[in-house]
């Protein structure tokens, strides 16, 4: 991921405007200005890696918002230690030389930042390790943190896990509540596919198997099995591969990692995962600062 990119720079900027780093009120009233520190980022728990260049680019930013900022900044990792990589506890995932001040005041950004994405990484490599071997895909949903979704969902990649839409203009979805408003799945499936755009997929939500045949007569491009148990997941996939063979199928609705690989062993394609990033736990991470003479 480009972390220099507009957006991803308004969403590390506005972190920081959030927190007031610039106005550290304790940090200003304790520590002489031209103090140098060195901080090392340490994992308090095993994780997946993910995030790591939101710690330089959360200090570079932070010099642009702060105009007394003059002092240059180092940011230091073992070779090894990348986005992806399985950390262990006790590991030091970055070291920091520069200001003290400024240090302490983008504490706690990087850290809540890093935590989350880590936190994400970690839980979708769980998944994609407990469908190993089947050939199924682990995807995420929109189910992320207003305004972190880019951050959340490149964390699931560092996980394994692929992204699935990014917003609402990625791609065709057809849902339960597009159907019940729209007057049933043959009605809105006929005009979908009679309104798409040239080269437009069409994927449909079906929660049952008189959905699922309609859906198939309709002319789905790819369909999504909504809430539905392992045993009727596969009883669904294998009607549906019957008539067409090919067709991308997703499963969908309450997935967990006791009951995942039953579902990736259905014949299924995909399988979407929202607790990737609608309740996932950040990983313990610290910060040690000390004074340091360069």
């Amino acid at each position: 991921m480009d972390w220099k990119t507009k957006r991803v720079t308004a969403i590390l900027e506005q972190a920081l405007i959030e927190d007031h780093a610039t106005h550290d009120a304790t940090t200003e009233l304790t520590l002489d200005p031209k103090l140098s520190a060195s901080a090392v980022i340490v994992a308090k728990q095993d994780c997946i890696l993910a995030g790591w260049e939101a710690i330089p680019r959360v200090l570079e930013i932070f010099r642009k918002l702060d105009q007394t900022s003059t002092q240059r900044f180092e940011v230091v990792h073992h070779p090894e230690m990348f986005d992806g990589v399985r950390v262990r506890k006790g590991q030091a995932v970055a070291v920091i030389r520069g200001n003290a001040r400024t240090i302490l005041a983008c504490e706690r950004v990087t850290l809540n930042l890093l935590q989350r994405m880590c936190g994400i990484a970690t839980e979708t490599r769980k998944y994609v390790d407990a469908v190993a071997g089947t050939g199924v895909v682990i995807l995420d949903t929109r189910k992320t943190a207003p305004g972190l979704r880019l951050l959340d969902k490149y964390a699931v990649s560092c996980g394994g896990g692929q992204n699935h839409r990014m917003d609402l203009t990625d791609g065709v979805l057809i849902k339960n509540n597009h159907i019940s408003l729209g007057g049933g799945v043959a009605k809105v499936l006929a005009l979908a596919l009679q309104r798409r755009l040239p080269g437009q997929k069409i994927q449909i939500e079906v929660r049952s198997l008189p959905e699922l045949e309609e859906a198939l007569a309709g002319g789905a491009d790819s369909l999504l099995l909504d809430n539905m148990t392992p045993a009727e997941a596969k009883q669904a996939i294998a009607i549906a591969r019957k008539k067409i063979p090919k067709i991308p199928i997703e499963v969908s609705g309450g997935i967990t990692l006791e009951t995942v690989r039953k579902y990736a062993q259905t014949g299924v394609t995909y399988i979407s995962v929202g607790a990737l990033t609608h309740s996932v736990s950040a990983i313990d991470l610290s910060m040690k600062i000390t004074a340091e003479i360069f």
